[in-house]
């Protein structure tokens, strides 16, 4: 007989509470279903105490919840407090590790369990503005419930948690300091940059949200026309993906001038840093911009069983400077923060934009035409493990670019240069494109090639074209998503474009050819930024 999907929570709860809370704390309840009835005390391993409770949110629906306080907490005195919503399909004990080391610190914790999944009740509503009230609600009960300073308020969260995180501090004013870690600034330019659905992502969060929550219709309504490229609805995915989006209410984020921590990887396949460095670029209270080498939640992942890791390192120092008041240099530093792929060396700049210090141009002499609708094995990579294997064994997507196959790829290279170069920041393409058909799709890839021709991916960014004049140039330009990569001496780089990768939906009818040329007038490149 199938199981149901209750079950199968029920064991993926089990599974994930013995992997977390076993690097936690010794004689917690393993799940948020201990959580009977309203409080249930349970002691830490050492300094700070932990309860599971429940809270009530918007709409009188249940967060389960845990809260973390710190040692010695008689009722005499207040502590700056940070509350955790957690990520996209992860049970309430995601937080443990490290809203234990924050109490053992002198912060009350409060971790919650987002509405629609697990044990919390409600429906999935893709932090809407249910979840940024469910926000509030929880720090309206931690104030009247726990030992809680209400003027140092914090907020932090990995991927989902951080989009709610960010859209709670542009509308609740106690909101002092945030830290978003693998969030996003514009969820339309996450999974739906270039005017391309990004299949894999939407797929993943489609699959893990059902089986792990309750979808509400409208999501539901969402991912069906999303995943079906039902332009009819493309204004509905856009509205709805705005109404999501931190960037859509950056006055109100900026008028109550909360301090923001941003924290990302290079190899988000669900939110590029693209868009978290353009958000980021418009903040203007005290902000942090940080981005290593990962995947989605892969930079700071293994910080959540408690291990050593930067990304909470330094999530903790933004705290006790904003929230507490410590002086440790955080203001001070470069605000900044890129931890390159290559090396693993950090480094610090003033500003994004001060990350590339020249620009090294390759020209796309001529013309070339491709054939669509062939993989020419030019690829992005897989959702979540490409990166992750770039992250931990340098390892990203590969290529041999002189056996790409010239009918459905075209290919234009760098000379060979004699001196390494330092990519930092946003590659950009400038093209000219003619089509046989009025819509149509284009992957454009940045390869570092060695002296046997193996390209080594740097990085790529999709492109979608609707209601175009067939066999009429248009113009074209495309940020790919940004990075920080090293190409060794001797190397080259190579461009390719071809019109099929796993990663997205494509947009080519069948036999539609693409011509890539580069007028007198107007000559195509691309222009990749480096820093001398």
């Amino acid at each position: 007989m199938r199981p149901s999907r209750t079950t199968l929570r029920a064991a993926i709860s089990t599974v994930s509470a013995a992997v977390l809370a076993t690097t936690v704390l010794a004689g917690a309840p393993a799940t948020a279903q201990a959580a009977e009835p309203e409080s249930v005390p349970a002691a830490a391993s050492s300094g700070s105490s932990v309860r599971f409770v429940d809270i009530q949110g918007d709409g009188g629906i249940t967060l389960k919840a845990n809260v973390f306080t710190p040692a010695g907490a008689d009722g005499t005195r207040r502590y700056p407090v940070i509350v955790l919503p957690t990520s996209w399909s992860m049970p309430q004990i995601e937080y443990m590790a490290q809203a234990k080391k924050l109490a053992d610190k002198g912060y009350v914790v409060v971790g919650y369990n987002s509405r629609g999944f697990w044990q919390s009740g409600g429906e999935i509503e893709t932090a809407g503005p249910k979840d940024v009230a469910d926000a509030s609600k929880v720090i309206d009960w931690t104030l009247a419930h726990t030992p809680a300073d209400p003027q140092k308020v914090g907020m932090a969260g990995v991927s989902y948690g951080a989009g709610i995180s960010l859209l709670a501090s542009a509308f609740d004013k106690r909101i002092k300091a945030v830290a978003a870690l693998s969030g996003w600034g514009d969820l339309v330019g996450s999974i739906y940059s270039g005017r391309t659905e990004h299949r894999q992502a939407a797929e993943f969060l489609g699959a893990t949200g059902s089986l792990t929550g309750r979808p509400s219709p409208e999501f539901r309504t969402i991912m069906k026309d999303f995943l079906a490229s039902n332009l009819d609805k493309e204004k509905d995915l856009i509205e709805w993906g705005r109404k999501r989006s931190p960037a859509t209410y950056l006055d109100k984020i900026n008028a109550n001038g909360a301090a923001i921590m941003l924290g990302n990887a290079w190899g988000d396949s669900i939110f590029p840093p693209n868009q978290t460095a353009d958000f980021y670029e418009k903040l203007t209270g005290p902000k942090r911009l940080e981005f290593r080498p990962g995947d989605h939640a892969t930079a700071e992942g293994l910080g959540l069983f408690g291990l050593p890791n930067d990304t909470w390192t330094d999530t903790q120092r933004w705290f006790d400077h904003y929230l507490k008041g410590a002086d440790n240099g955080v203001d001070r530093e470069s605000p900044v923060l890129l931890k390159s792929r290559s090396t693993g060396a950090y480094e610090g700049y003033k500003s994004w934009k001060d990350v590339p210090s020249a620009q090294r141009r390759i020209e796309l002499d001529g013309s070339q035409q491709i054939n669509t609708n062939w993989d020419s094995g030019a690829d992005g990579g897989l959702v979540i493990l490409s990166s992750m294997l770039d992250q931990f064994l340098r390892l990203p997507p590969m290529a041999s670019i002189p056996l790409l196959p010239r009918s459905v790829t075209a290919v234009w290279k760098s000379e060979r240069y004699d001196t390494g170069q330092r990519v930092r920041g946003t590659t950009r393409l400038h093209t000219t494109l003619t089509s046989t058909a009025e819509s149509g799709t284009a992957i454009a890839y940045l390869y570092d090639v060695g002296p046997l021709g193996i390209g080594k991916l740097v990085t790529h960014a999709p492109y979608t074209f609707h209601g175009k004049t067939p066999n009429q140039p248009f113009g074209v330009d495309l940020d790919l998503f940004s990075t920080a990569y090293d190409v060794p001496a001797g190397h080259r780089l190579a461009v390719v474009v071809d019109t099929v990768d796993p990663l997205y939906i494509e947009h080519n009818p069948s036999g539609a050819r693409l011509t890539f040329s580069s007028p007198a007038n107007d000559p195509s490149y691309v222009s990749v930024p480096v820093r001398d």
